[in-house]
């Protein structure tokens, strides 16, 4: 897993395998949960971009204390 913070409000995660991805997100997402209470304005959002490539952020469109999946297009 390579993760990268690229902002306040996002992380993203590459995978080499998929026995990663669960472990990583997880552990993503809970980064963003111990900040969620400076953005009570949004939720968490996680994002899958391709294989392997992720992207875990405050989203405005998801309510505050919940978190959603997304696949972009």
């Amino acid at each position: 897993m390579t993760p990268a913070m690229t902002a306040e409000r996002e992380i993203h995660l590459t995978f080499s395998n998929g026995q990663e991805i669960h472990d990583g997100l997880d552990q993503a997402v809970n980064t963003l949960i111990e900040d969620a209470a400076e953005h009570a304005d949004c939720g968490i959002l996680v994002t899958r971009h391709k294989p392997g490539s992720y992207t875990v952020a405050f989203d405005e469109s998801v309510p505050f204390g919940q978190t959603r999946e997304a696949i972009a297009a």
